[in-house]
């Protein structure tokens, strides 16, 4: 009996086990972000390990930093390129909020357009960094496309994000120290299922022949055939 109490498939044990490895992960992301410069690499690998987790493949450790280490230098640019853009749009949505002349509502609703499909993006941009080998121009391409392709998870990953902003906006500390301890990679955690239902599709598989070599399935989906991925990571 004791020994069916601690088994690793008792359901119990899992889960406890799976809420380790998530905090493993989070300390990780934390400690790997501090630089600021970084954070797209750590993220990129959090994400990357979270799927990883999912799929019951590899060590915490090992996923994590092979990521970081392989995506560091694109996921950076990334992160970079998207802070930049981040900051004026925000100084923008502010400026025109507060200008009186003719128009400036107008403009300001441009720019909330703009801050509108920003967000869009960088719900996958890092994502796909972490699952795919692209150029930067095309990672940031296939971010709009693969948003606006899957809007129904597009709306569900929006409302998961913007959940955990609100409670850590209005509510108790507890739940900030919660999300900074181990939230982070739970939501993320959370996350990756989407991604990788929404990815497998962009992903030719592979089918066996009785002589045991393989070939790639070139009709998954509809977007098997526009070159939205060039490799699986």
């Amino acid at each position: 009996m004791l020994r069916g109490l601690f088994s690793l498939d008792n359901p119990v044990i899992r889960f406890f086990c799976l809420i380790g490895n998530l905090w493993m992960l989070n300390i990780l992301w934390l400690v790997c972000s501090l630089p600021i410069v970084t954070l797209g690499a750590s993220t990129t690998a959090l994400v990357y390990s979270c799927m990883k987790l999912r799929a019951d493949e590899g060590y915490i450790f090992k996923n994590f930093f092979k990521s970081f280490k392989e995506n560091f230098k694109q996921s950076t640019i990334l992160w970079l390129l998207y802070l930049v853009v981040g900051a004026l749009l925000g100084l923008g949505l502010i400026f025109w909020n507060n200008y009186t002349m003719p128009g400036s509502k107008l403009i300001w609703g441009v720019v909330l357009a703009f801050s509108i499909l920003y967000l869009i993006s960088i719900l996958y941009v890092f994502a796909i960094q972490s699952k795919f080998v692209n150029t930067i121009k095309n990672t940031i391409k296939y971010s709009f496309l693969i948003a606006f392709t899957h809007i129904k998870e597009t709306i569900m990953l929006a409302l998961i994000v913007a959940g955990v902003v609100l409670a850590n906006m209005f509510t108790i500390f507890l739940v900030n120290f919660i999300t900074i301890n181990v939230g982070m990679s739970i939501v993320n955690y959370w996350m990756s299922a989407h991604y990788q239902e929404i990815f497998e599709k962009y992903i030719p598989k592979k089918r066996y022949t009785s002589d045991d070599d393989y070939y790639e399935e070139d009709e998954n989906e509809s977007y098997a055939d526009a070159d939205v991925v060039v490799e699986d990571n």
